[in-house]
Parts: C-alpha cells; structure tokens; sequence
C-alpha cells in the first residue's frame, strides 16, 4: 500500500480525493498547510511515497513548498494541483521542483493514473533491476547520466535531478549536436504549446550546468546557440 500526503486547503476536494484514492488501494493523509507538509516530511521524516500539492495555499503556497523539499535533498515525487494553468505557472511548477502538474478541474482517472506514473518511476529506482529493459545510461567526459535512477554521476560527485529536469537532459542528449529551439524544448519536453516566456526555459539549463559543467560561466557541453536556442555537444 503507497502511503500519500494530499496538501489541500479546499476541505471537499480533499475528502473526495481521499475517498477515492483509498478505494484505489491508496493511505492518504491530508494536511491544509504547506509548513505542516514541510514538518512532517523535513522535521519528524515521515514516510511517504508521493506528495499530492495544491499551489494555491494559506500561508506558505505550493511553489515555495516545493523549493524547500528540493532545497534540502527531499526528492518525494511531487504532483502538483492548481486552478493556474497557465504555461508560465506550468513551468513554474517543474522550475520549482514539481514532478508533475495537474490543473483543476481535473478528471479523477487522469489523477489516479499520474500517481501511478510518478509511484511505478520510485519503484523502478529502487529496484532498478526489474526495469533493466528501460534502463538508460549515457556516459560522456567522464561523466555518467542514470537516466532511471535521476543521477548524474561526475567523479566522486553524484547528483540528483528532479524528472523534469532529466526529461529534459534526455532530449538535448538524444538530439546531440543539434541546435534545439526553446519552443521545440517545450513542445516536445513539456507539451506546451501556446506562446509561452520561452526565457523560463533558462533556468533549468542554468542548473543543468552546474551539474555537467566545470565551468558553469563556461560551457563546453551546453552552449547557447544565440537567437534560436541550446545545443548539446558530448565530446567538444
């Protein structure tokens, strides 16, 4: 059984979800605060599989709440819950540490099935043996990328990514050295389509960095191709 903790300040959707999470074969605990969510899972370490998080909360949101969770080395996966669906809170959501992003209303199969996603990738990290088929690893200067187990591996340095930030290091690989535009990273990583701050896109390249890179300031492997995009060069 997956132990969830469900962050909702709205009493009747948290009740309903955990009514029908719980006949998913699911233990749901709820909280209406983000600094209770953030205590039970920083302070008292309790255990769980996946955080469900609404954005929009008293006190501390969604946002900052994913920030502190990332920030101090908390990788729960993360699915996040908001009215905004706007592109920009989207990749807002992923920039701050989200795993996944549902905006409301959203139809109960398609959470359910994004929860079973995000619990089937914690499992195959954990027994990555029984994912072998799908295991991928890439290795270039050095360096190695789990892409399964979310690590990078540089040295005696191992690094944890957050899915979307691997989601999107697997693309730039899988299309290296080609100049990549900030729209096709969207469309094609983040499935947004509409026009959308395409700068938003920078952040992640600039984490992105600091992890492959031995000098950030500058790059050899993730160069800025001006006007257009970024470009991935395994062996430069």
């Amino acid at each position: 059984m997956s132990r969830i903790l469900l962050v909702e300040d709205e009493s009747h959707i948290a009740e309903a979800l955990r009514f029908n999470l719980e006949a998913d074969g699911h233990s749901v605990a709820i909280t209406d605060r983000g600094e209770e969510a953030l205590k039970r899972l920083l302070e008292e370490k309790e255990a769980f599989d996946i955080l469900v998080l609404d954005v929009m909360l008293p006190g501390q949101d969604g946002f900052s709440v994913a920030r502190e969770l990332r920030a101090s080395h908390n990788y729960i996966p993360l699915l996040m819950l908001t009215a905004r669906g706007r592109p920009e809170d989207v990749l807002k959501g992923f920039d701050s540490g989200a795993d996944d992003y549902l905006p409301k209303p959203f139809n109960l199969d398609i959470l359910v099935a994004r929860i079973g996603s995000l619990l089937r990738r914690k499992h195959w990290q954990r027994h990555p043996g029984e994912s072998a088929a799908n295991h991928e690893l890439f290795r270039f200067d050095g360096k190695t990328v789990d892409f399964e187990k979310l690590e990078l591996h540089t040295g005696t340095q191992v690094f944890q990514l957050t899915v979307m930030e691997m989601d999107l290091l697997r693309y730039l690989v899988r299309n290296s050295g080609r100049p990549i535009a900030r729209k096709a990273i969207l469309e094609n990583v983040w499935g947004l389509h509409e026009d959308t701050d395409t700068r938003a896109i920078d952040n992640f390249i600039v984490r992105l960095r600091r992890y492959i890179e031995d000098e950030p300031t500058k790059p050899r492997h993730l160069i800025t191709v001006r006007g257009l995009g970024y470009q991935f060069v395994p062996d430069p």
